[in-house]
């Protein structure tokens, strides 16, 4: 096994809440997603392959920002039970949002033609517990379904803050967010969700301002600029429009401090500075994408000195 280290090293201007030998010595997370992919004979043994280097390595926490399964496998209760397995098989923390294979592609007969509602209540029943994380070392949380009972059905969005960090994920999905103009189930969905988003969202950032966090990171599975336009990132159509274009972006713009995105779904590893507000790019937004699929990686983020490095975390061949 090895690790082949990538230090990005991008100056955030990062400056942690913390004394000055917190400070020097800095902290790291685990991102990874889109994995296992494919029949479990194939997928699995990689996975907890790359699960125990992940072990190895001794992160603070782990975030899984969805895709536990690819999109042409079952969304069956045996294979929920086998992912909540191997996300107890972390030694630390694991949070886990989900992803769009998971519950909205779930109607594909060769996914088992399974009601996708009922898969995502199913999804919150067995993955998510109010107040913490998966993993065997469960980290505190803070849960929207908790803190907000108009949105009380919303668990899956999370919140916790580390060393003078805010984390919080955003339940925003592939496949347009669910914004499926034939189904009428699909679109109500999406609307309440949508809505939840938002509030969850700026409340994240209401947050970071009272306890004086120096950076933000919020993850989702989404790649949310896959199906931007030539005039625009977020068109009308685009199931991210509002959750993105009109909510994340002004309130990072507005906030100024540093902004790390963690998604997946589109399986490429990348470190990018991709966002724009009013025609103007937005520095303080970092982009990280997770690779997955056949890629069977992660991502150890260190944050140390004011800034974020990046180190793939590999298995052997």
């Amino acid at each position: 096994m090895k690790t082949t280290l990538l230090r990005a090293g991008l100056a955030l201007g990062l400056v942690m809440s913390m004394s000055a030998a917190q400070a020097q010595q800095g902290f790291s997370f685990v991102a990874l997603g889109d994995l296992p992919y494919g029949p479990p004979e194939k997928a699995y043994g990689p996975y907890r392959a790359l699960i125990e280097r992940i072990n190895q390595v001794g992160p603070d926490f782990s975030l899984h920002v969805g895709d536990f399964k690819s999109g042409s496998t079952l969304c069956s209760d045996e294979e929920f039970a086998n992912q909540r397995e191997h996300f107890q098989r972390f030694k630390g923390a694991v949070v886990y949002t989900p992803g769009d294979n998971e519950w909205t592609d779930c109607h594909r007969a060769n996914n088992g033609s399974f009601d996708p509602l009922e898969r995502l209540a199913a999804l919150r029943q067995r993955f998510y517990t109010p107040g913490r994380s998966l993993g065997q070392q469960p980290l505190a949380v803070q849960n929207q379904s908790s803190l907000m009972p108009s949105h009380g059905r919303y668990i899956e969005n999370q919140r916790w803050m580390h060393q003078g960090v805010l984390f919080a994920t955003v339940h925003i999905v592939g496949s347009n967010n669910n914004l499926e103009s034939r189904n009428l189930a699909a679109v109500q969905e999406f609307f309440e969700r949508d809505a939840a988003n938002v509030a969850w969202t700026e409340a994240a950032f209401e947050q970071a301002g009272l306890q004086q966090a120096k950076a933000v990171v919020l993850a989702f599975q989404a790649d949310v600029l896959e199906a931007k336009s030539f005039w625009e990132d977020f068109p009308g159509g685009s199931g991210f429009r509002k959750i993105i274009g009109e909510t994340l972006l002004p309130l990072a713009s507005r906030w100024g401090k540093p902004v790390l995105v963690v998604h997946g779904d589109s399986h490429q590893f990348k470190i990018d500075q991709p966002f724009q507000f009013n025609k103007k790019p937005l520095p303080n937004i970092t982009r990280l994408i997770v690779p997955g699929a056949t890629d069977v990686r992660a991502v150890k983020v260190t944050v140390k000195n004011s800034a974020f490095s990046f180190e793939m975390i590999e298995i052997a061949p």
